[in-house]
């Protein structure tokens, strides 16, 4: 049985890098049901189908309006609960980015806080919030962001507000959070709105309850540690009781928590981490805590490059759902999980997973364990560790083409074999990456991770062949 208040089990798709086609997220839907799952965060980013004014947040690749339809119908019959999500306040960087939207930072050089301080930075978020609940008819949440508001007071009409006496940065934070939470109540009054909590966490139990958030919203206590303290977000769950929050959610990690360009996913981390939220769920009362979201990152922020990719990460998802249904982790789970995706020997405490498995995208993860773990370090061995390149074919030999004939003879096969075992290898996964993702995708991710060896490789190849030429 589900631990206590575990019983809402959100999965967080972060769309704002690598979004994989529609057709790949039906697949993977009653896999998620399957594994646990109760529901999804959708972070849409500029992947939602904007139009009018709003229209330039739309990235190339956004999902069309009768995609996302199917995809939520199917959702329902899935029996999926959704929960959109859309920031209002921090990490506004595809939003304002945009020139026609610029004049709404708080910070004129940099994007990512709104100002909170213009009618218009309001009417914006209510435009994005209207657009969004026009194709979520039946939510019960919708979530509001509002993490990581950097930057904020040191706008120019912020540094003005808070030279008056009483007004803090916290309470210019606690004012927006009200105006986006009221507003969604005026025109959604069955919603309840999220928030992050970061942004609360330090603000004292008065200024909290006097502000008229608790009433308002339900605030989301993230911490992606494997090593989370229990003891202190007991305590913070009882604060946030105090103020007035009516309920609390929690938020932990499955993937994109543990380095910014982190390709492989360490699966015993995460497990770790929802091993320490049960311990918290156990000693939080069954009527406060609505329910937990495993957040998925695929990137920090909306310029940062990608973690890693969903497919690669669906053991870590699922041996952290199925911890939570069964309230702990056991060899049992373990096997279980293995039948659910078809692999045979799931590893926890390494990335060694390259066993392929039958559930939707396994192709990926096989290949991307390869290349994470092999190509660089195969390439470094041919081009750094081998005594005939380091000695008679340095950067010195290659750029004046001289070559001893015994080189060729020595060297070349061992490059022309390793440069055509991983050409194979990416042309493979090129074609894996191609039905889960957008050609967007799968140039960035392969420009990060496999063009940086493979084009020295191929450099070798091609000097070594200038050189032969050059001497006959």
């Amino acid at each position: 049985m589900a631990a206590g208040g575990l019983r809402q089990r959100l999965v967080h798709l972060d769309l704002k890098g690598a979004p994989p086609r529609a057709a790949y997220l039906r697949q993977v839907l009653p896999l998620l049901r399957t594994l646990g799952a109760t529901g999804l965060l959708l972070e849409y980013e500029d992947t939602f189908p904007y139009t009018g004014p709003l229209e330039p947040l739309q990235a190339p690749h956004a999902y069309s309006r009768q995609e996302l339809q199917e995809l939520l119908g199917l959702a329902k019959e899935q029996g999926l609960e959704v929960v959109p999500l859309v920031q209002s306040f921090g990490h506004m960087e595809f939003v304002l980015k945009h020139k026609e939207f610029a004049h709404l930072r708080e910070v004129r050089m940099f994007p990512n806080a709104l100002n909170p301080h213009k009618e218009e930075s309001r009417a914006l978020v209510k435009a994005m919030i209207d657009h969004v609940m026009a194709l979520h008819k039946d939510v019960k949440w919708f979530h509001i962001g509002c993490d990581e508001v950097y930057y904020l007071g040191e706008g120019e009409e912020s540094k003005q507000w808070l030279q008056q006496q009483e007004n803090t940065p916290e309470k210019l934070c606690l004012s927006h959070i009200k105006a986006v939470a009221s507003c969604m109540a005026l025109s959604y009054p069955t919603v309840t709105p999220i928030v992050w909590d970061d942004m609360l966490r330090g603000i004292s139990e008065e200024t909290l309850a006097e502000s008229g958030v608790p009433q308002l919203v339900q605030p989301m206590i993230w911490d992606y540690a494997a090593d989370l303290d229990v003891e202190s977000k007991v305590l913070l769950v009882e604060k946030y009781r105090r103020c007035g929050f009516s309920k609390v959610w929690f938020a932990s990690a499955f993937k994109g928590a543990t380095g910014v360009n982190q390709s492989l996913t360490l699966i015993g981390h995460h497990l770790q981490n929802h091993l320490q939220w049960l311990k918290v769920a156990s000693s939080t009362p069954t009527d406060v805590l609505q329910g937990i979201a495993l957040t998925g990152w695929q990137r920090y922020d909306h310029f940062s490059v990608l973690c890693e990719l969903f497919p690669v990460a669906i053991p870590s998802l699922a041996v952290c759902l199925q911890a939570l249904e069964n309230g702990g982790y056991s060899e049992t789970v373990k096997e279980n999980v293995e039948k659910l995706l078809g692999m045979p020997n799931l590893e926890i405490d390494t990335f060694m997973s390259t066993s392929l498995g039958t559930f939707p995208g396994s192709t990926i993860l096989s290949l991307v364990t390869q290349v994470s773990f092999y190509l660089k370090s195969s390439v470094d061995e041919l081009l750094e560790r081998n005594r005939y390149v380091t000695g008679w074919f340095s950067p010195y030999h290659r750029k004046r083409k001289i070559i001893h004939p015994i080189i060729m003879h020595h060297f070349q096969p061992d490059a022309i074999s390793l440069l055509s075992k991983w050409n194979a290898v990416v042309q493979d996964l090129q074609v894996a990456m191609e039905q889960v993702f957008h050609n967007s995708t799968v140039e960035e991710w392969m420009e990060e991770n496999v063009h940086p060896s493979l084009q020295k490789l191929q450099q070798v190849v091609d000097d070594l062949d200038e050189a032969i030429k050059a001497q006959t």
